[in-house]
């Protein structure tokens, strides 16, 4: 097996209670372990036709993407963020786990059923930055009045453009 598929196997088995119990999961005969949020990551999961196109405009920055996990059933895909014990998401249709949730996955080199690695974790721990993913989702999302963006202010986390929420969209002087 190689080295980072490896690492991104103990990085994942470290969220079990048992990390040898999951790898005989993931090889055994569901392929899928069930692992607990809100110790190494949160996750984040909105509905496929949000967020396939935010996770195509989060992986055109130069900020390293976290793990993304595609049920294709349900038609949703999870992003795994950095933990956050004061969560919270809104939105029509988002769903926030942390401590105490559980989040099924397969191994990272296998799809599985249902479950699909859009971006596999790479074993260095990355996750998605959340002002990013908040960001990607409001801009997909077109919200209210698709609001525009300021090419001379830039996100200090990602290097994206921010939103023009002055009146008007910053038809004026700014």
């Amino acid at each position: 097996m190689q080295t980072a598929t490896r690492q991104a196997m103990e990085w994942l088995a470290a969220a079990a209670n048992d990390p040898r119990e999951c790898k005989r999961q993931w090889h055994g005969e569901s392929g899928v372990a069930v692992l607990g949020c809100g110790r190494f990551w949160d996750v984040l999961s909105v509905p496929e036709d949000l967020a396939l196109p935010a996770l195509d405009a989060l992986l055109g920055i130069p900020q390293p993407p976290g793990p993304a996990l595609a049920d294709t059933v349900a038609r949703r895909v999870a992003f795994f963020l950095p933990p956050d014990p004061a969560g919270r998401w809104i939105g029509s249709g988002v769903r926030y786990s942390g401590r105490g949730t559980w989040v099924a996955v397969p191994a990272p080199h296998r799809a599985v059923g249902r479950l699909r690695w859009l971006v596999p974790p790479d074993g260095s721990g990355a996750l998605f930055v959340p002002a990013a993913v908040e960001l990607a989702l409001q801009l997909t999302a077109g919200r209210d009045t698709a609001p525009r963006t300021r090419p001379d202010h830039r996100c200090p986390t990602c290097g994206g453009p921010l939103l023009d929420t002055r009146p008007g969209g910053g038809d004026g002087p700014g």
